[in-house]
C-alpha cells in the first residue's frame, strides 16, 4: 500500500479513453494494485495482475470487480464503463514466469508492499519479461528510485509511479524521476496518466518525493497532539477539514492509509531526512497491539 488516501471508498473506473497502453501488467494484486489494474482497464487496456500463486492471482480478480460492483450500486461509476467489461480485460497469474512472451506489455507497475530487497527483486524479475521499449514503474511511496534502478539493466526505461489510495477515485500521480530516467519514458508515463484522467506532478528522487513527505509530516504532528492530549482524533481531523479545507483529517487519513505503512514511511523518513520525522510513541504501540486503522477495525478510529 502507500501512503495517502484521498477517499474512503474506492468508485468505478474512468471512462476509457485513447492513448492507454494496449497491454499493461501490475505486480502486487492488493489494495493499491488492484486499483491500479482497474483504473487501467477501464481506460481500454489488457490488464495481467501477478501475484504469487494462484489463489492470490484469483483473489487480486475478485478484488477488482469487487470495487466495480461497489461504484456501480453507489452509482459512481463513469458514464459508458461496464463493469463487466472491465473486469473482462483483467486476468491474473501465479508468477512472473506465467506472463505470456507475446503479451505486448508496454508497461509494468510493480505495486509490491515497501521493501526495498523485495522490490529490487520483483523489479528485476520484471525487466526480463519486457520488451526493450516497454516501461517499467516502481508505485513506491517513499523508497529511493535511484537505488531500485541499480538492479536494473535498462534504468532509462525506469521512473516512478506513485498512485494514490484508493486508486480509481484519485486524481493525482506523482512521477518520480531518478538522474537516470529518459525523457521517453516520462513522456509515455505523463501520457498515461492523463488517459486515466488523473494529474501528473513530476518531482526528483528524493526521501518521500513531494506527497510523502509533506503529509507524513502533517500525519505525525497530529499523533502527537493526540498523544498529548491536545484534542480527541475527531477534534484534530475537523480542524484540518474545516479550518483548511482538508477533504479528510490526518488521523482518520492515518486508519484508512494503514497504521503500519505510516509507521514504516516515517522510520524511512526519519533514517534520511532526520528527527523532525521520528514516529511518536503513541503510532508505535497501537501498531503493537495490531490497532492498524480500517483494515483491523481499529486504530484512532473503530470501524465497522
Amino acid at each position: 500500500m502507500t501512503e495517502h488516501s484521498t477517499a474512503p471508498d474506492a468508485p468505478g473506473g474512468e471512462a476509457p479513453g485513447a492513448g492507454a497502453p494496449r497491454a499493461m501488467a501490475v505486480v502486487g494484486g492488493g489494495r493499491m494494485g488492484a486499483g491500479i489494474a482497474q483504473s487501467f482497464a477501464a481506460a481500454g487496456s489488457r490488464v495481467v495482475i501477478v501475484e504469487s500463486g494462484a489463489d492470490a492471482a484469483a483473489a487480486a480478480v475478485e478484488r477488482v470487480a469487487g470495487s466495480l460492483r461497489r461504484a456501480a450500486e453507489r452509482g459512481r461509476l463513469a458514464a459508458g464503463v461496464d463493469p463487466a467489461e472491465v473486469v473482462a480485460r483483467v486476468r491474473a497469474v501465479g508468477s512472473l514466469a506465467e506472463l505470456p512472451a507475446d503479451a505486448g506489455l508496454e508497461l509494468v507497475v510493480e505495486a509490491v508492499p515497501e521493501d526495498a530487497g523485495l522490490k529490487a527483486r520483483v523489479l528485476a524479475g520484471a525487466e526480463q519479461v519486457l520488451g526493450p521499449d516497454a516501461v517499467l514503474a516502481t508505485n513506491t511511496s517513499s523508497l529511493s528510485v535511484a537505488e531500485l534502478a541499480a538492479a536494473l539493466g535498462r534504468p532509462g526505461r525506469f521512473l516512478g509511479m506513485h498512485f494514490f489510495n484508493p486508486v480509481p477515485a484519485s486524481e493525482l500521480v506523482e512521477l518520480v524521476t531518478a538522474p537516470e530516467t529518459g525523457t521517453e519514458a516520462l513522456a509515455a508515463a505523463r501520457g498515461w496518466v492523463r488517459t486515466l484522467g488523473k494529474t501528473a506532478v513530476v518531482v526528483r528522487d528524493s526521501p518521500g518525493f513531494a506527497s510523502s513527505r509533506l503529509g507524513v509530516a502533517l500525519g505525525l504532528e497530529a499523533i502527537r497532539m493526540a498523544e498529548e492530549g491536545v484534542a480527541a482524533p475527531a477534534d484534530i481531523d475537523t480542524a484540518m477539514e474545516l479550518g483548511y479545507r482538508h477533504p479528510m483529517g490526518p488521523l482518520r487519513l492515518t486508519d484508512l492509509v494503514g497504521l503500519d505503512v505510516r509507521l514504516a514511511i516515517a522510520e524511512h523518513l526519519c533514517r534520511t531526512l532526520g528527527e523532525r520525522f521520528a514516529p511518536p510513541e503513541l503510532l508505535r504501540a497501537k501498531v503493537a497491539r495490531g490497532e492498524l486503522g480500517r483494515k483491523t477495525g481499529q486504530g484512532f478510529y473503530t470501524w465497522p
